[in-house]
């Protein structure tokens, strides 16, 4: 049986859905935190679970019977990780297939693939095979800026970088591939990115020219940008996150285009421009 935690999330969503059309649904489980809102696996007879990597003593029921677990990477916080890979080793699994990110260094100026450098340490000293997905930066996270801005016409924010944006529909096929033909990505993965490197000036001139409204990238300095998130309400933990995160874009941690995931998958990846198009028209 394969466990696919974080299943009411936009990729642990997707990985199940293509893994129920491979799959009798008793081979199938989820492991989330709020069951209810996976009743519709449910009732196709997929196997809901409440699991969360915050509460370790719900992962024992969780993780139980399973072959394979897919652990959906969460908040950033390692201790958990680390705890779900553990409950995961004691239930008998066969293989961990774990989400990091392209970026995954013990140096990263951001704290998440700093977290996810030392989950990858754990799952090799964890004696279980493994596979890591280290997933592009996430292209949703440009739709987010992108929408947000499309009232204002300004995306306001600090200085970054070219980032290769990948889609969640290109990782959450992978993921099945690493579940299913486990021989094709076994260990740590290259990085799995989308095919191109775009700034947000290059984000804001796309989502210009498909909506056909115009939207002006404007950068400011950090702390400027820090002190009218804060004003806005922006918890603090979040602004000083964000603002870590455009350090290390600046550092060019999530400025690589690898050719691997193209190759997995036997075909080309989706652009920004294609992600941009699909979000919009929904």
């Amino acid at each position: 049986m394969i466990i696919v935690t974080g299943a009411n999330g936009h990729l642990g969503r997707a990985i199940v859905e293509r893994l129920a059309g491979r799959l009798p649904a008793n081979q199938l489980g989820v492991s989330v935190r709020s069951p209810e809102r996976a009743s519709d696996l449910r009732a196709r007879g997929i196997g809901v679970r409440e699991g969360d990597f915050d509460r370790p003593e719900t992962l024992a029921a969780a993780f139980e019977g399973a072959t394979q677990v897919m652990l959906i990477s969460g908040r950033g916080n390692p201790d958990a990780h680390r705890a779900a890979i553990e409950a995961a080793r004691t239930a008998g699994a066969e293989r961990i297939v774990y989400t990091s990110q392209q970026g995954s260094s013990p140096d990263s100026l951001f704290a998440a693939t700093r977290s996810h450098a030392a989950v990858e340490r754990h799952l090799q000293a964890s004696g279980v095979p493994f596979t890591v997905l280290r997933n592009g930066f996430y292209a949703s996270v440009a739709v987010a800026m992108l929408r947000s801005a499309l009232e204002s016409g300004r995306l306001i924010l600090p200085e970054d970088a070219p980032v290769s944006w990948t889609a969640h529909a290109d990782l959450a096929d992978a993921a099945v591939i690493a579940l299913t033909s486990p021989e094709r990505l076994d260990g740590i993965s290259p990085a799995l990115t989308g095919p191109e490197t775009l700034d947000y000036a290059d984000a804001a001139a796309i989502a210009s020219d498909l909506t056909g409204r115009t939207i002006t990238r404007i950068t400011v300095a950090d702390m400027d940008w820090k002190r009218t998130a804060l004003e806005r309400g922006m918890p603090r933990h979040a602004v000083d996150m964000t603002l870590d995160l455009f350090a290390a874009s600046r550092r060019g941690e999530f400025t690589v285009v690898d050719p691997a995931l193209p190759e997995l998958l036997g075909r080309p990846t989706a652009t920004l421009r294609e992600v941009l198009a699909a979000e919009l028209a929904g």
